[in-house]
């Protein structure tokens, strides 16, 4: 194939926002703000789910709690109404043994109920400055997963600028090149993955980074100006210009 040299040369522009393209593209996968993000996330959902667990149990506590003051307060009404009946005077001996008896029981019952009732508040307030802590760090994680979803839209967002700007460059380039010579470019382009044009430099390719030797380098030496020429080894469009060696 045929293709005027100054046309040839066109593809640089056109190799040169591919490349910066392709890395835009990379950059955009790799950013340290989208792993900040899940870092974050993940640090504030282990939170939230401290959180719950502390809530619930701080709930569990107060249920038993106040199951207790029941409890607590159903012996004291027993007790307060036996103590009632042996002030009356209006029961058998027999009763008031027995009512006595019951009292004893009751107290200590009270005592015991008591005892419990004083160890799940204790518990209660541990569980609770557990929840405070949890809700706290809860928090904090929320404003920096806040905080890095804001920088990760900045970088995204600096990312589609560039891109945008290097499409129009790269929509503008591709216009100066003849049609079928662009679209050999473009065949190679799909090809490599990358660009379909290199400069050869120093007798080297600028693609692949193979440098020229023996029969293939005597071939791209004897070419025609006009011959479009390809590196055997990348198969790409080997631009020659005065620092190709040759």
């Amino acid at each position: 194939m045929k293709a005027d040299h100054f046309d040839q040369q066109k593809l640089l522009a056109l190799a040169a926002e591919d490349v910066a393209l392709a890395q835009l593209a990379h950059r955009r996968r790799t950013l340290p703000e989208l792993a900040a993000v899940d870092t974050a996330a993940e640090a504030e959902r282990g939170l939230t789910e401290q959180a719950v667990r502390a809530e619930t149990e701080v709930r569990d506590l107060q249920r038993e709690v106040k199951r207790l003051e029941g409890d607590v307060d159903t012996v004291r009404q027993r007790a307060a109404k036996d103590q009632r009946l042996l002030d009356s005077g209006s029961v058998s001996a027999k009763q008031m043994t027995d009512l006595q008896h019951e009292l004893q029981s009751l107290a200590r019952r009270q005592s015991d109920l008591e005892d419990t009732e004083l160890e799940l508040m204790e518990q209660l307030e541990t569980a609770e400055n557990a929840l405070a802590a949890a809700q706290e760090g809860q928090q904090a994680a929320q404003t920096e997963l806040t905080r890095a979803e804001q920088a990760r839209d900045d970088a995204l967002a600096d990312v589609a600028d560039q891109t945008a700007v290097h499409e129009k460059a790269r929509a503008e380039a591709a216009g100066t090149v003849p049609a079928d010579l662009l679209a050999l470019y473009e065949r190679i382009r799909a090809q490599t993955g990358s660009t379909g044009a290199a400069m050869l430099k120093a007798r080297q390719c600028q693609g692949c980074r193979i440098e020229l030797f023996g029969r293939e380098l005597a071939a791209v030496r004897n070419a025609d100006p006009h011959e479009v020429v390809r590196c055997d080894n990348c198969g790409r469009i080997l631009v020659r210009t005065a620092e190709s060696g040759l």
